[in-house]
């Protein structure tokens, strides 16, 4: 990797492309980028490198190509998995996209936008919303996380029920390959058979094989309107059979439904100012219910879930439902939900575990690996929430009162991930839904994937970036 006395120079012909707004040398002004979000991981760079276009970054590129230099692409930092933090030997480039955020084009015929990397998704949200449609993909990190972070991990979020994880929502790509080279590859075409599929390749590669610069994106009608309810149930398989039965009734203008234990919704209402319970007593489970509307034909939100929830109390499905009746009442539900993270970090340590299991195994799934945890380790209590439509649960294991925060991620933190793991692969399930791998899950990828998967990824990683030099220990070691 880059040797010392070549640093000053690489630096002078890195200023020399992107100018001074572009390079950061300062420690202070780096610090804040040199951890990660959840505050697990601190690494070190040379600098952190600022393009403003893609022409730029490709010529940052080629530099880091031909000095071996190590290169962090880096969007929002707000990954759950390390998977944009440096390591700790300073040898490496933190390459920021976030100077790249315009939004390209829009096209309302197509239902597509092109946005560059740096673009926040909430901004974007707000940018095809004036054009009268809808980006649909959020999650509790709308405000920091970044198009090329989201297409990188090829994030989820909350309405994967309807309209599927990033990958779906991708129609085009450009991206500076490992060598400085810039793919073109933006335009949509419904059929393509050139080959290998770069642009598939490249998302969820977490800046392993390339960074990418722009994405053109699938785009729906914007909502008419929308109904979010909050219901109280008795267990995970009572939440899975009135999924079950809304799915049956009510199809596409179903767009999310999600799981939230008790101790969750008291974290939030403990540590978030402005929530408030949406119920009038605790209920042991709750789940919040997503109904929307963008085409005239349709069903009226409020209405029809009224009387899916009436039907849903004849079964004995519910315990005790709310239904919004204002777009800031549907608002109020969803923060309960997004800010379960943020409650759970002021509420102290715990291990936090991204997966996915079956479908249909998700809520057994949730009892007896609950269930087998606490057993397992004394004192811990498990927390698990999510997107209960497609399977990807977040399974928290909080420490014991008392536990030393420092220690905990190491001793016992990774012996209970590992349990985690294992449970889940048993349940032909996954360590990693919407996170990703980064530096966190590298080895557990690794411990639990069959040789044919990794050797199949090291062999692409080896061909397309053959000096290691990109996002090098994430994903993939070596």
């Amino acid at each position: 990797m880059i040797e010392a006395p070549v640093r000053p120079a690489l630096l002078d012909q890195i200023a020399a492309i992107v100018g001074a707004k572009g390079l950061t040398t300062d420690p202070t002004d780096l610090a804040p980028w040199l951890t990660d979000w959840r505050g697990r991981y601190h690494g070190a760079a040379i600098a952190m490198v600022a393009p403003a276009n893609a022409a730029e970054l490709s010529a940052v590129v080629s530099l880091a190509a031909t000095t071996r230099t190590p290169i962090v692409p880096q969007g929002g930092n707000s990954g759950m998995v390390g998977g944009a933090t440096p390591d700790a030997t300073g040898t490496a480039l933190l390459l920021s996209t976030r100077r790249m955020n315009a939004i390209r084009a829009i096209d309302p015929q197509a239902r597509t936008v092109v946005a560059e990397a740096g673009v926040v998704l909430q901004t974007l949200h707000e940018a095809v919303a004036a054009q009268g449609l809808r980006f649909p993909l959020t999650l509790g990190g709308k405000g920091s996380a970044t198009v090329g972070g989201l297409v990188s991990t090829n994030a989820g979020g909350t309405q994967v029920l309807r309209h599927g994880t990033m990958r779906a929502l991708v129609e085009g790509i450009e991206a500076v390959l490992p060598d400085g080279s810039l793919y073109e590859g933006l335009v949509t075409l419904k059929k393509d058979n050139r080959g290998y599929d770069l642009k598939h390749l490249l998302i969820g590669a977490e800046g392993t094989l390339g960074i990418v610069t722009a994405a053109t994106l699938k785009l729906v009608p914007a909502l008419i309107d929308r109904a979010v309810v909050w219901a109280g149930v008795e267990s995970p398989l009572a939440a899975r059979q009135l999924l079950l039965m809304l799915e049956a009734r009510a199809g596409r203008e179903m767009e999310g439904f999600e799981i939230v234990p008790q101790r969750c919704l008291s974290n939030v209402l403990r540590h978030i100012p402005g929530t408030r319970a949406p119920l009038g007593a605790p209920c042991p489970w709750h789940v919040l219910v997503e109904f929307a509307r963008d085409a005239a034909d349709a069903p009226a939100p409020e209405a029809f879930a009224q009387a899916l929830m009436a039907e849903a109390f004849e079964r004995g499905l519910v315990l005790d439902a709310a239904i919004s009746a204002s777009e800031s009442q549907a608002e109020a539900f969803w923060k309960l939900r997004d800010s379960i993270s943020e409650a759970e970090r002021a509420e102290g340590p715990a291990m936090q575990h991204d997966i996915s299991v079956p479908v249909a195994a998700m809520a057994q799934f949730i009892i007896d690996a609950g269930t087998a945890v606490e057993a397992r380790f004394d004192g811990t209590e498990v927390a698990a929430f999510g997107h209960m439509g497609d399977g990807n649960v977040h399974f928290h294991v909080a420490a014991p009162r008392g536990a030393d925060p420092a220690r905990w991620p190491n001793d016992p933190g990774k012996e209970i991930s590992a349990f985690v793991h294992d449970l889940v692969v048993a349940a032909g399930g996954s360590i990693s839904a919407e996170h990703g791998i980064g530096q966190m899950k590298r080895d557990e990828l690794a411990r639990l994937s069959d040789p044919a998967r990794m050797g199949a990824m090291h062999a692409i990683k080896r061909a397309l970036d053959p000096q290691g030099i990109m996002n090098p220990g994430k994903l993939v070691a070596g």
